[in-house]
C-alpha cells in the first residue's frame, strides 16, 4: 500500500487489547495508536465513541428484537470506514497500530448471520497491514475477566442466555475467523499473558525487535 505500514492488534473477545494499547503509548511514543476508543479518538471525531455507547446500551440489547443483524452491521460498518479513514490519512513517517481493524467486526457480522458479500468485498479491498499481533485468550480466562459472563454482550456468545457453554462455543468460532480472514497477511501469534503489563511488553518486542 502506498502511505503509512502499519500493524494490527487482533484477538478474541478478552485478549485485553485495550488495556495493552493504553500502556503501548507511553511504551512506543514514536507509535499512533488507532481505535474507536474513546482513549484514542480525537475530538473532531467525537461521534465514533458516541455510536459505539449506543451500539452497546442501545443496539444489542433489542438485536433480534428491535434491531436486525443487517441493521446492526450498517451501524458498525461506521467504525470499519473510521479506521480505514485513519490509515489512509496518516502521516506516512509515523508507524501505526490498529485495534481489531474491521477484522474483528467482519467475523462478527457473519457469526451473526450477515449474508451482504458486497459490503464485506469492499472491507477486504481496504490498505491490508505489514503485519498482525494476535493476542490469544483461553476462553475460561477471558470469561472470568467478563465476571465470569456477567458483563457479556449480545456478539460475543452464540445462544439466548450467555451461558459459558454459549461464550465458549462463541469465543473458538471467532477465533477460527479472526485468524482465516487474516491468513494473507504475516501474523505474530502470542500465547495468553498473565497480565497487561506482560502483555504489552510483548507486543512491543513483536513491533519493535
Amino acid at each position: 500500500m502506498s502511505g503509512p505500514r502499519f500493524h494490527v492488534l487482533l484477538g478474541p473477545d478478552g485478549a485485553g487489547k485495550s488495556s495493552v494499547m493504553r500502556r503501548l503509548v507511553s511504551m512506543l511514543p514514536e507509535w499512533r495508536m488507532v481505535s474507536t476508543d474513546s482513549a484514542f479518538v480525537a475530538p473532531e471525531h467525537a461521534l465514533i465513541p458516541r455510536l459505539r455507547r449506543d451500539v452497546h446500551e442501545h443496539l444489542l440489547p433489542g438485536l433480534g428484537s428491535a434491531y436486525s443483524a443487517d441493521f446492526m452491521a450498517s451501524v458498525l460498518q461506521t467504525a470499519v470506514v473510521h479506521l480505514r479513514d485513519q490509515v489512509r490519512d496518516a502521516d506516512p513517517g509515523v508507524p501505526v497500530l490498529v485495534d481489531s481493524y474491521y477484522y474483528k467486526i467482519l467475523a462478527k457480522c457473519r457469526m451473526a448471520g450477515v449474508q451482504d458479500r458486497a459490503m464485506y468485498t469492499w472491507w477486504r479491498s481496504f490498505p491490508q497491514p505489514c503485519g498482525v499481533v494476535f493476542l490469544d485468550v483461553s476462553p475460561e480466562s477471558a470469561w472470568r475477566r467478563r465476571g465470569d459472563g456477567a458483563r457479556l454482550n449480545a456478539l460475543e456468545y452464540d445462544g439466548q442466555d450467555g451461558s459459558w457453554a454459549e461464550f465458549e462455543r462463541y469465543q473458538r468460532n471467532l477465533r477460527k475467523l479472526l485468524l482465516e480472514e487474516v491468513r494473507e497477511v504475516p501474523v505474530t501469534m502470542l500465547a495468553q499473558q498473565p497480565d497487561a503489563d506482560r502483555a504489552a511488553e510483548a507486543v512491543r518486542e513483536v513491533l519493535t525487535p
